[in-house]
Order: structure tokens, then C-alpha cells, then sequence
């Protein structure tokens, strides 16, 4: 049982009474979150005991979708009319100040509840008081739609460093804000999930899994890894009459093969990292640079497992050709499918973290053991 279900579990043990009163203690983002964790009968009994407009809110808020930017949503804060003056605004946000939790910004809205932009507080303080609000606006830096995904608003928080961003309707009413501190969990969500995923371990799998719900979790993913081994393996077989020839080629092959992982993991990594950044298109470029610094990075590995070929019993400078070659083309493979691959299927709309990293190490020991088996059959046995 995770931590939510607890607090649901302990929630919906409390008479109607007591829970209201618990929900009325907290911020209306939060009282959604808590509430929404409960059954629909539970629900409707801590909302019975509410005042009015508290329910009123927690039900707005509970039409969106948790992971959404409306789920993180809080409608507590503090916006001024655009006709008021400066002095006017000043006394407004006293007032709704003492109500609102941790406000940052201060939100200018028309008289039908657009938002126009926000005021900065010390603009605010050292204005004119008979200065009207509405030249000290700005343009907002960034705003967001209920309905977004919630990594979208930790994306734009993170890229504009912003302390909270507006949430308003495809109409441009201002519905609430989310703050900083209301992301930072999300994010920390999030990129746990990429971590997971891109181990192969699926998000279903939680920290505090039993040593049971785990495997039920892995095994699916370790299955498709062993299907996908089995076939760069197959390679070899094709390749048996090379390698009973020249017996080095068995010790060679799974260093080109790890080196082909290695950076073909590292270029997944980055980007990945960049797309959940940048979002969508933010790879744009990254192949191209990938695939130089294959180019480079495979041209000095490959130099120095020649050296290591020339150094096992029957070595020759054929055979450190052969390895320097299939190591050089295995990181430019590498470096290529690691960029390619994440950027195709964020491309497509599938979660680039999730089967990447299986096609990139497939693909990466499938063209290890060619190039090197393949190029050992031409060039040391003139096959």
C-alpha cells in the first residue's frame, strides 16, 4: 500500500464530521489530491459537510485529471482588476493576501476574468498610487492549459525559472496558478519513471514493491531482452565456421559489443535528457552530432583494441584491422541509434524512455558481431 492509499485508508475511517474538518485545514490543491483518493461514497460525505463554496472548489478541481496541470492546480490567489489603481491594488492584495498560502505573483485580470498579465510586487510598492494598474503590467512568461500534462509545467517552471505560472482556460480565464513547490515532486515522479523505464523496469513497479510484485513487474521486460539477445547472438552462428578459424575473434567480439552498448547508452541518455527538457523536436540536430562523435570516439577505441589484438597469441595487423574497423563502424552505429531511435519514437508519440534502450543494445550487438565476423571473413580468410 502506497503512501496515498494510506491517507485515504486512514481518511475514510474518520466520521464525515471530523474528515471535512481535516480537508478545511488544507490548501484546495491538496484537499483535491486527498479527496480524490477515496471511493465516490466517501467522497460525497466529506463534501456534504463542507461550507458551499469549499465544495464548490474541490469539485472543480476533481473534474481534472491528476496528472494534469489542473491537478496541480490551486485556485487560491491573489489577482486585481486592471481598471484599479496602484494604491487600490495595494490594498487589494492585503486583503487576499492574509488568505492566500505563499503567493509569489500578483495576477491582473480584465473585468470578465482574462488574464492581461502579472505585477510585480516591488513595481507595486514604489509605484504612483493614482498610477493606473494597467501600465504596470507584463506580458505573462509562460501559461498553461488545465488539461496539459503535468511534466509540461515542470518543463516550462524549469526552462523560465518562474517562482508559479498561470492556469486559464482555452478562453483565456485565469482558473488558478501552480507553483514551484508543487512541481518539484512531480519532476522528481518523472524522472524517476525515466530512470526506471529506461533500465527496462516499467513504472508499475514502485519502490516499496514485495519481492513478488516485482518479478510480475520485470520479468515481461527481461523476457523481451532475452528474445532480442538471442537474435544479435544468432549472428555468431551464422559466423561459426569464422570463428573455429581464428579462435581470438571469441574473445574479441564481446568487447565490441559492451563498447557498442556503453555509448549507445550514454547518446540515449542525453537524449532523453533533452527531449524531457526541451520537449517535443528537441532533438532536432542531436543525430548529426552524435553520429561525429561516433566517428571520433570509435576512431580512438578503435585504435586501441588493434593494439590489444596485436598483443594475443596469433595476432597480426590483419586482425587489428579487422577489430579497429568493427569497433569504429559499432560506435558510429552506437552514437547514431542512440540519438535516432529516442528522437523516432518521441516522434511517433511513444515514450522514448521506454523501449529505446532494448532496439539500441540490439541493434548495437547485432552490428558488433557482424562487422567484426563479417570483416574476419573477407579480410583474414578471403571468404
Amino acid at each position: 500500500m502506497d503512501v496515498g492509499d494510506e491517507r485515504a485508508n486512514l481518511l475514510s475511517r474518520l466520521n464525515p464530521e471530523r474528515g471535512a474538518q481535516l480537508i478545511a485545514e488544507l490548501a484546495d490543491d491538496d484537499a483535491a489530491d486527498l479527496i480524490g483518493e477515496l471511493n465516490q461514497q466517501s467522497q460525497r460525505a466529506i463534501l456534504e459537510k463542507l461550507t458551499d463554496e469549499a465544495a464548490g472548489e474541490l469539485i472543480d478541481l476533481l473534474q481534472y485529471n491528476e496528472e494534469s496541470a489542473g491537478g496541480l492546480m490551486t485556485t487560491d490567489l491573489v489577482s486585481v482588476v486592471s481598471t484599479v489603481t496602484a494604491s487600490e491594488a495595494l490594498n487589494l492584495v492585503r486583503v487576499k493576501g492574509r488568505e492566500v498560502e505563499d503567493f509569489y505573483t500578483v495576477f491582473v485580470v480584465d473585468r470578465i476574468g482574462r488574464l492581461m498579465g502579472t505585477v510585480r510586487l516591488d513595481d507595486l510598492v514604489i509605484a504612483n498610487p493614482e498610477e493606473q494598474i494597467e501600465g504596470l503590467v507584463e506580458e505573462p512568461v509562460a501559461i498553461i492549459h488545465p488539461e496539459e500534462d503535468q511534466e509540461l509545467v515542470g518543463r516550462l517552471i524549469g526552462r523560465y525559472n518562474l517562482a508559479s505560472i498561470p492556469v486559464v482556460s482555452v478562453t483565456g480565464i485565469l482558473l488558478g496558478r501552480i507553483t514551484f513547490d508543487d512541481v518539484i515532486d512531480v519532476i522528481e515522479a518523472e524522472q524517476t519513471e525515466d530512470i526506471l523505464r529506461l533500465a527496462g523496469v516499467t513504472d508499475d513497479e514502485d519502490l516499496r514493491h514485495t519481492w513478488a510484485e516485482s518479478v510480475r513487474a520485470r520479468l515481461p521486460w527481461l523476457v523481451l531482452n532475452l528474445v532480442t539477445a538471442s537474435l544479435a547472438a544468432s549472428v555468431i552462428l551464422v559466423y561459426e565456421d569464422v570463428v573455429d578459424q581464428v579462435i581470438t575473434l571469441a574473445f574479441l567480439a564481446p568487447i565490441i559489443a559492451a563498447m557498442g552498448g556503453s555509448s549507445g547508452t550514454q547518446s540515449l541518455a542525453i537524449t532523453i535528457r533533452r527531449l524531457t527538457v526541451e520537449g517535443p523536436g528537441g532533438a532536432r540536430g542531436l543525430v548529426v552530432k552524435e553520429l561525429l562523435i561516433g566517428l571520433v570516439i570509435g576512431g580512438v577505441l578503435g585504435l586501441g583494441i588493434a593494439g590489444i589484438a596485436l598483443l594475443v597469441p596469433d595476432g597480426n595487423p590483419r586482425l587489428g584491422l579487422v577489430v579497429m574497423l568493427a569497433m569504429w563502424g559499432n560506435q558510429v552505429v552506437a552514437g547514431f541509434a542512440g540519438a535516432f531511435v529516442p528522437a523516432t519514437l518521441d516522434r511517433i508519440g511513444v515514450d522514448p524512455s521506454v523501449a529505446s534502450s532494448v532496439f539500441v543494445h540490439t541493434l548495437t550487438d547485432l552490428c558488433g558481431f557482424f562487422l567484426l565476423l563479417g570483416l574476419a571473413s573477407k579480410l583474414l580468410l578471403g571468404g
